[in-house]
């Protein structure tokens, strides 16, 4: 006899709602032999979610090949560096630097821009529960306009580089090259294929989008809660109706003819 047969639809779901995917490959079959059409589709609902999951615990793994290579030669600190916030119009950029113990393997590890607000917040705990330690470094929007973006963001780097208590023996860094003594490889498109520095880049955007947040709050008629600094139609509109505040970048601004 299937062991849904007795259970009511609403009580398979139920049943369900208290497994974890794990069990999932346990219960389809009997799902999918049942004679209901909607208790089928639960089967097959399961079936999609368990194999959704297979892939991004492969496309982890993957992700984490680079930093396996390394352990496997003999390193065992691993920094991941990243930035948030070189292209916005206002607000600070900032950097992460990331040791992560060798076992950290959370799913949905991405670049930070292609992760969602919730996930994204959550890994950031998960994340720095796995680290070995980390430090965050920001540069203003002065420092910006006064050394570029590219050398605040080298510096920004360099800071949280510094901060750090447990210093790497080696730093995977996206597309850049910091001056430091601690051997580095640059890696282009780094947040998307370094396990890393993807983790780096959700810390520093989860800080940096707090931090975009408080800003909101002192001056909110730019839609910094949303919009990050980012130059939006809303948000230069903002800026041509009450013009720049204390956080603008005065560089990026008249770059615009604002």
């Amino acid at each position: 006899m299937n062991s849904f047969e007795k259970m009511t639809v609403t009580g398979i779901k139920e049943y369900i709602s208290q497994k974890q995917l794990q069990s999932y490959p346990d219960l389809i079959p009997a799902l999918k032999e049942d004679p209901r059409t909607a208790v089928k589709k639960i089967g097959e609902s399961l079936e999609k979610r368990v194999a959704a999951r297979a892939k991004e615990v492969d496309r982890i793994v993957k992700m984490k090949s680079i930093e396996a290579g390394y352990y496997q030669s003999g390193i065992l600190r691993i920094g991941g560096i990243d930035e948030v916030g070189r292209g916005p119009l206002a607000g600070p950029v900032v950097t992460c630097v990331i040791i992560l113990k060798p076992d950290s393997s959370r799913l949905y590890v991405n670049d930070s821009k292609k992760v969602s607000k919730k996930i994204r917040e959550s890994l950031c705990e998960q994340l720095l529960e796995d680290a070995v330690d980390y430090a965050i470094g920001q540069v203003d929007n002065d420092l910006i306009d006064s050394l570029n973006i590219l050398n605040a963001t080298k510096k920004a780097m360099t800071d949280s580089l510094n901060t750090l208590s447990v210093k790497p023996d080696l730093l995977l860094i996206d597309a850049l090259h910091i001056d430091s003594e601690i051997p580095q490889k640059s890696i282009i498109h780094g947040d998307a294929t370094s396990y890393s520095i993807a983790a780096a880049s959700i810390v520093a955007k989860v800080y940096r989008d707090n931090l975009m947040q408080i800003f909101h709050e002192q001056y909110p008629q730019y839609g910094f809660d949303h919009n990050m600094g980012y130059g939006t139609a809303e948000h230069i509109d903002a800026l041509r109706k009450y013009g720049p505040t204390p956080i603008h970048r005065s560089s990026f601004i008249q770059n615009l003819g604002l």
